[in-house]
């Protein structure tokens, strides 16, 4: 198992509703967490992460701010399309400090990655790390 969503592993943000060039939507992916996407207000924020190809999730981990309730999505097209609601979340609040989550699965495939932002605790939220521990499915 290794991280499928680092950018390093061929992983791509190929979309996001919302960049600040500061805190673009790639620091999601680059595998450090003291770097961060920044909505730019409104609610529901979104991106997808695509991967190399397809991979089996074990595990999704993700560290933010300010994130009242988020959901997950994949997909298993070759473009991102066609998403299935795959589990949602309801952070609490924290006091500056980051929301850190992880969620366990059982060997979901995926092509691509749907992380939908509904609510948050300000108007400005962010995301610092999204791991996600699995292995490329061959044939």
């Amino acid at each position: 198992m290794f991280d499928v969503a680092l950018k390093s592993a061929g992983a791509q943000v190929v979309l996001a509703t919302s960049s600040d060039g500061n805190h673009p939507p790639e620091n999601i992916i680059d595998g450090d967490q003291e770097t961060f996407w920044a909505s730019t207000g409104l609610f529901p924020q979104e991106f997808i992460v695509t991967f190399s190809s397809m991979m089996s999730i074990q595990r999704i981990e993700i560290a933010c701010f300010n994130v009242k309730k988020l959901s997950f999505q994949t997909s298993k097209e070759n473009e991102p399309l066609n998403f299935e609601d795959l589990l949602d979340k309801e952070f609490d609040a924290t006091d500056n400090t980051l929301q850190q989550e992880e969620f366990p699965l059982n060997n979901k495939r995926a092509n691509h990655l749907r992380v939908i932002i509904e609510s948050g605790y300000d108007h400005f939220v962010s995301v610092h790390r999204l791991s996600i521990n699995g292995n490329a499915i061959h044939g």
